[in-house]
C-alpha cells in the first residue's frame, strides 16, 4: 500500500511539473507596455494600438497589454530608453521607428540602442514610402517640383520625413524647401490643411488609412514612392530616378526600413522562452478574425512579418558596407 501510495504521489508531482509554464507563471497578472516613439494618432500608433489590442489573447498568462507615446528625436528617445533604462524581462516592446537601425549604421549622434541586441517581434505589413502635395501647390509631378519650390514639413533631421525629401533635393534635384519641428504626422497635416506647408512625406497604407477623404477628393497628390511598388499606386519610384550605382546603393539605404513596415522589438536581454512566446502570440494575433476585420475597417494592408525575418533584416542593414554608410550620412544624420 506504502509502495502504491509513493508511487501514486510521484505521478501527480510530475503530472503537476509537466503541466506548470514558467512563461505564463511570469506574465500572469502583469502588464506589457507598448510604447510608441510618435505623437498619437498616426499610422504607428494606431498600428502599435490595435496589435496591442489582440495580443494579450495569445500570450501564455494573459497579460493586460497597454499602449504608451513616449515622443522625442523621431522615436530616438523611445528606442534609447529601452535599450538602457526599461526593465529587460519581456514586458516592455517598442514600435520602432523604421529608420532607426539606418542611423546607427551611418553613426547618428545619439544613438544608444544596438538593433542587433533587440529581438525584433514582427509587424504588419512592409510599407511604401511616399512623397505627396497639396492640391493648391499645382504640382502633381517630379518635375513639376524640380521647377517650383515646395514647402515642406518634417518632424526632424534623422527622420524618414526629413531624409526622403532631402533626399530627392540632392540626387534628383527636386525643390523642396524643408520646415522641421512638427510633432508627428498629424500635425503636419494640419499645417498642410492650414497652407503653412505644401507637401510631406507618408506611407502610401497611412494615407489610406488616416486621409482616405483627401485620396478621394483628390487634395493631394503622390509624386513618387520608395520601398516594394503598391499595385494601387500610379507613381514612379524612387529606385527608377536613379542613373548610377551609387545613387541606388543610398536610395537603398535610406529606405531599407520599408520592409520592415512599422516594427515591434522587444527589449534586449529577454529570456528566449518569453521572447519565442511572445513572436508566436503576435503571429496568431495577426492571424485573429476580429483583428483582420478591424484591420480591413481602418484601411490597413495585413501582410505579417515575422520576427524571425526581421531579424534577418536587420542584420543585412548592420552590415551595410561602412564606405556606403559614410556616404549616405549627411542626409540620414
Amino acid at each position: 500500500m506504502r509502495t502504491g501510495l509513493i508511487a501514486g504521489l510521484l505521478a501527480a508531482f510530475i503530472s503537476t511539473a509537466a503541466l506548470a509554464d514558467p512563461v505564463a507563471d511570469f506574465y500572469r497578472g502583469k502588464t506589457i507596455t507598448i510604447l510608441i516613439g510618435v505623437g498619437a494618432g498616426g499610422e504607428y500608433d494606431l498600428q502599435a494600438r490595435l496589435v496591442g489590442k489582440y495580443l494579450s489573447r495569445y500570450i501564455p498568462g494573459n497579460p493586460t497589454v497597454v499602449a504608451q507615446n513616449m515622443t522625442g528625436a523621431s522615436g530616438l528617445k523611445m528606442i534609447n530608453y529601452l535599450a538602457g533604462v526599461a526593465p529587460h524581462d519581456g514586458t516592455y516592446i517598442g514600435m520602432v521607428q523604421n529608420g532607426l537601425p539606418a542611423l546607427q549604421v551611418v553613426g547618428l549622434d545619439g544613438v544608444q540602442f544596438d538593433a542587433a541586441k533587440f529581438d525584433w517581434l514582427g509587424a504588419m505589413a512592409p510599407v511604401v514610402e511616399t512623397i505627396a502635395v497639396w492640391h493648391t501647390a499645382g504640382v502633381t509631378t517630379v518635375d513639376g517640383a524640380r521647377q517650383k519650390e515646395i514647402v515642406t514639413g518634417s518632424t526632424a533631421r534623422g527622420s524618414i520625413t526629413y531624409t526622403f525629401p532631402q533626399m530627392m533635393n540632392e540626387l534628383f534635384g527636386t525643390k523642396l524647401k524643408l520646415v522641421t519641428g512638427y510633432t508627428g504626422g498629424n500635425e503636419i497635416n494640419l499645417a498642410m490643411e492650414r497652407g503653412e506647408v505644401e507637401a510631406r512625406n507618408n506611407t502610401w497604407s497611412s494615407w489610406k488609412a488616416t486621409r482616405p477623404d483627401w485620396l478621394r477628393d483628390k487634395k493631394i497628390s503622390v509624386i513618387v514612392q520608395s520601398g516594394p511598388r503598391a499595385p494601387d499606386l500610379d507613381a514612379p519610384l524612387v529606385r527608377d530616378l536613379a542613373t548610377t550605382d551609387e545613387q541606388r546603393s543610398i536610395v537603398d539605404l535610406v529606405f531599407s526600413g520599408c520592409a520592415l513596415g512599422r516594427p515591434l522589438a522587444i527589449t534586449p536581454g529577454v529570456p528566449a522562452d518569453r521572447v519565442a512566446a511572445l513572436r508566436s502570440a503576435f503571429d496568431q494575433a495577426v492571424k485573429d478574425p476580429e483583428f483582420l476585420a478591424d484591420a480591413k475597417a481602418a484601411n490597413f494592408d495585413v501582410d505579417p512579418i515575422h520576427g524571425i525575418d526581421m531579424q534577418k533584416t536587420i542584420a543585412h542593414i548592420l552590415d551595410t558596407p561602412p564606405a556606403l554608410a559614410a556616404k549616405a550620412r549627411h542626409l540620414l544624420d
